[in-house]
């Protein structure tokens, strides 16, 4: 495993991070999710991603017990704030005060740590003052539950504000975590610019484009049983790939991929890594085999001619319109 800064901090991170979203709590049984955990352990992974919203709650829970017996000092614990969580009362969303200082300690207890390593805002908050916002995440780090603060899916001039005050608070704000693949590179042309400027990194989720880049999902052909287009909640997000016209693509991408003597899924990823402000990329596994596959990209340095030639390949298939940053 390889390790990168994140963002203008001291704290490294493993160049490939484990995500629990679609499948600790939810998707797999807990033993299966814990042979994961424990495979991304064995593979060198340090860094473990996920949000108090994951399967309401359940699957900070799930990573909790997994991690438990682990070195803390060894781990970076990722964790997130604003969706909807427990029954959804008036205060249970948002990035107000009261529900950021209520779901940091709820999250503590749920992973069993005294600290998260990163508290990141899921999504960025047009109905509350970022100030406040800013603030509660100030307070936490001074309190010791959180070392550094994130954002994720924040467009630029978001990400601008939210550095602007964190320096005035003297709080460190270190990364940003999108939506990133070859597919899908929106944050290139504004998020990236703006984040090197604000000594931000990019931690990026679905770097292989919700299994699309995997080449498992064939052009006129119908989705594989419990796969992630068949998820209620991953099937939203798989959706705009599973077009015959991209499906296509993606196979005629794999000649390139055996050139380069990898998996069309361990492409992807190396392919996100290649950015120089991506500092990890985020993998989901239901079986432990999905992660000793994946991060075999880690170190992996794509050479420019491929590169190009996946560009070519891709064509008009790749969505770049940073108007498409997620925002509630």
């Amino acid at each position: 495993m390889e390790f990168r800064r994140l963002g203008r901090s001291g704290l490294n991170i493993s160049e490939i991070s484990y995500g629990n979203w679609l499948t600790h709590g939810s998707q797999v049984e807990e033993d299966q999710a814990t042979a994961c955990v424990h495979a991304a352990l064995d593979a060198g992974i340090t860094t473990f991603d996920t949000a108090d919203v994951y399967a309401n709650t359940k699957a900070e829970e799930v990573l909790g017990r997994a991690l438990k017996g682990q070195r803390r000092q060894s781990l970076e614990i990722f964790t997130k704030v604003f969706w909807p969580t427990g029954p959804g009362g008036p205060n249970d969303k948002g990035l107000g005060r009261k529900h950021i200082m209520e779901s940091i300690d709820g999250s503590l207890q749920r992973l069993q740590t005294d600290y998260v390593d990163l508290y990141q805002a899921h999504r960025f908050d047009r109905t509350t003052p970022l100030e406040e916002t800013m603030l509660a995440f100030a307070d936490i780090v001074r309190q010791g539950k959180a070392l550094y603060i994130g954002v994720s899916e924040w467009n630029a001039d978001q990400i601008a504000q939210g550095a602007a005050l964190a320096r005035e608070l003297k709080v460190p704000f270190i990364s940003n975590q999108p939506q990133y693949s070859m597919l899908w590179r929106v944050i290139e042309s504004q998020v990236v610019p703006t984040s090197e400027r604000e000594g931000i990194s990019q931690i990026v989720w679905s770097p292989i484009a919700q299994g699309v880049l995997t080449g498992k999902y064939l052009p006129g052909q119908p989705v594989p049983e419990g796969s992630r287009a068949t998820d209620e909640t991953g099937s939203k997000f798989i959706q705009r790939f599973l077009r015959d016209d991209v499906l296509t693509k993606v196979q005629q991408l794999k000649p390139l991929a055996d050139e380069a003597g990898l998996s069309l899924a361990q492409l992807a990823v190396a392919w996100v890594l290649q950015n120089p402000n991506v500092a990890s990329a985020i993998i989901g596994a239901s079986r432990p085999e999905q992660v000793h596959e994946n991060v075999k990209a880690a170190g992996v340095v794509l050479e420019d001619e491929l590169l190009k030639k996946i560009d070519e390949v891709l064509g008009d298939s790749v969505e770049t319109d940073p108007r498409l940053t997620v925002t509630p």
